[in-house]
């Protein structure tokens, strides 16, 4: 999981959002729900299986955004 993290975040941003657009998204919230059981975050784990299953209908664009605004996704935490 570490390297999975790991290798997330240093992606290029291009590859990031890339993997934020719909039908890749999912991507991001296996990264959440990793980094949620890494830090024993229940919000965070909670947050990454919403994004597994609902992340290509609408939360993408919450990934564009916060990739736009800060290079990195949004983790809730």
């Amino acid at each position: 999981m570490r390297d999975y993290i790991s290798a997330f975040d240093g992606l290029p941003w291009i590859v990031k959002v890339i993997f934020a657009l719909p039908g890749l998204d999912f991507l991001w919230g296996i990264y959440r729900l990793f980094k949620g059981i890494e830090k024993k975050d229940n919000a965070m784990i909670l947050a990454g299986i919403i994004w597994i299953f609902a992340g290509w209908a609408i939360l993408w664009i919450i990934d564009l955004f916060t990739l736009f605004t800060s290079g990195k996704v949004s983790v809730f935490a």
